[in-house]
């Protein structure tokens, strides 16, 4: 057991996008800047529809200061890193810091997954329900929905990571990716892991694919309903809905192509890895920041801060 516990691995090594030195250094300057355009159009969605109050106490927009502040977090899990890797020579992660790594991934990215879900359920309130609107979504059915969506994504990183920390890692210790991630990382366990994987492919993958075609269901039938109505409501309508489409393809397309199918490529995988850590933020922010409601608010409160 001694000899066991000394040969185990303390560490990770990930091995990042390239080993040009030159290609590097652009990537870093590039991901820092994207890094930067997260956080910073994140943040003024947050800020901005948390001090205004009529904004705050409107459904769709207090649900979206939830999703752009899960948007941040979620970045802010792997790109910090990932950035300041393009410039280190020794390109590493503990053991822990990599389990870590994994588990607040899964724990934001199922709170996100829910959270789009209950954003696709107000949209049909809204669009065809207009009437009974006000009754059905709340405050107190918000605020149910967004602990619902953070417990979703509880049980969801627990039931995958329960069993990934009691797994024995003792060489090799390569992750061919850009952070730690339970497809690769479960791989480099010095035991048979098969049945994980499998749990991995249903509880990631295959929630991912069902929970997309649940939400395009869910928009083919609000756009259904509204079919016979007036031209104006059906343009209104794939006005609202061509924003949260957008999002939620950049959101679970890389996951369903990640987690669902086992037989991957890994420089495949490690592409999808950074557009998902990327470009699914810069989307959700440019899309959102469209709103006019949140433009005009922005608006006021620079002039009157002045």
């Amino acid at each position: 057991m001694k000899m066991m516990n000394s040969s185990m691995i303390s560490e990770f090594v990930l091995l990042g996008l390239t080993n040009t030195w030159e290609l590097e250094l652009f990537f870093f300057f590039i991901f820092l800047l994207a890094y930067a355009a997260i956080m910073a159009g994140n943040l003024l969605i947050v800020v901005t529809i948390t001090l205004d109050s009529h904004l705050h106490s409107t459904p769709m927009y207090f649900l979206l200061g939830n999703l752009s502040f899960l948007d941040m977090s979620v970045s802010t899990i792997t790109t910090p890193k990932m950035v300041a890797d393009f410039v280190r020579e020794n390109k590493t992660i503990s053991l822990w810091g990599c389990m870590a790594q994994m588990f607040f991934l899964h724990f934001l990215g199922g709170s996100e997954m829910t959270l789009l879900i209950v954003m696709a359920v107000d949209r049909y309130f809204a669009i065809c329900k207009p009437l009974h609107y006000t009754t059905i979504v709340n405050h107190r059915v918000l605020r149910g929905s967004v602990l619902l969506s953070w417990a979703v994504g509880f049980v969801h990183t627990m039931s995958q990571m329960v069993f990934t920390i009691t797994l024995p890692f003792c060489g090799p210790n390569i992750v061919d990716n850009i952070f730690c991630d339970l497809p690769l990382v479960i791989k480099l366990a010095c035991t048979e892991t098969y049945v994980l994987e499998l749990l991995v492919i249903a509880d990631s993958g295959l929630l991912s694919f069902i929970s997309f075609i649940l939400l395009l269901i869910s928009y083919t039938v609000i756009l259904v309903t509204i079919r016979h109505q007036s031209s104006g409501g059906l343009s209104k309508a794939l006005s609202t809905l061509s924003a949260h489409i957008t999002v939620v393809t950049l959101f679970f397309g890389p996951c369903i192509f990640i987690y669902a199918w086992p037989f991957s490529n890994f420089s495949v995988d490690k592409f999808l890895s950074v557009f998902y850590s990327s470009s699914k933020n810069i989307s959700t922010i440019s899309i959102h920041m469209e709103k006019e409601k949140i433009k005009k608010s922005l608006y006021i409160q620079l002039f009157t801060s002045q």
